[in-house]
């Protein structure tokens, strides 16, 4: 699960956040994603039957595609993502025992915290990575400051509000990804607008990064 986690983060660290997606349209946006260059894929618990987009996404995306839920708000909800195959574990809190159950399962958990003492309680219970959220609102410098007192190599994630106009200062200002929701998916938007959308966000990142 790390070696995946860490592939995925070397070779394209963006999340695609897919808040509302159904089980009807979850693998036309996954197409068009990861054609873009996406490798992580996340569906949030509060979309219409989300386990089983995710157990469409699971048995349709390559080994190479990190698929898992976001929104997890439950520890009894890691054991039925483990059995269904998901990955990856994302929250917009840090419950404690949700990071365990994500640990428990062999989940790779990435938490969301907005202040020092959630993200260190995150890491410290077994956290893979740090989810600032709400991002845009704490804004870029942000990130600079919560990262001078976590454990060197913290890998923190931005989410909420990130765009191509901003992902520049996010990653200037630490960011070791980013989390893009619904500038980037929004149920019923067209497959080929996906596509473009996350084609722009998967240039800047290389431009940025490279």
């Amino acid at each position: 699960m790390k070696d995946i986690f860490n592939s995925c983060l070397a070779e394209m660290p963006l999340i695609a956040v897919l808040r509302g997606v159904t089980p009807d349209e979850v693998i036309p946006v996954a197409d068009a994603l990861i054609s873009a260059g996406f490798k992580i894929l996340e569906v949030t618990l509060n979309s219409p039957d989300p386990f089983n987009s995710i157990k469409q996404l699971v048995n349709h995306c390559a080994d190479d595609i990190l698929v898992g839920a976001g929104t997890v708000l439950d520890a009894s909800e890691t054991d039925r993502l483990a059995a269904i195959g998901a990955k990856l574990v994302i929250t917009p809190n840090t419950d404690v025992n949700v990071i365990k159950g994500a640990v428990r399962n062999n989940l790779i958990p990435v938490i969301g915290c907005m202040t020092t003492t959630e993200a260190l309680l995150a890491m410290k219970t077994g956290a893979r990575a740090i989810k600032i959220f709400p991002a845009a609102r704490m804004g870029a410098a942000y990130l600079r400051d919560i990262s001078a007192v976590l454990p060197k190599g913290t890998q923190i994630i931005p989410t909420g509000g990130v765009t191509t106009e901003n992902l520049e200062e996010f990653y200037k200002a630490g960011a070791a990804g980013a989390g893009l929701g619904s500038n980037l998916f929004k149920p019923n938007r067209p497959a080929d607008e996906i596509h473009k959308i996350a084609s722009e966000l998967v240039a800047e990142w290389k431009r940025i990064s490279g």
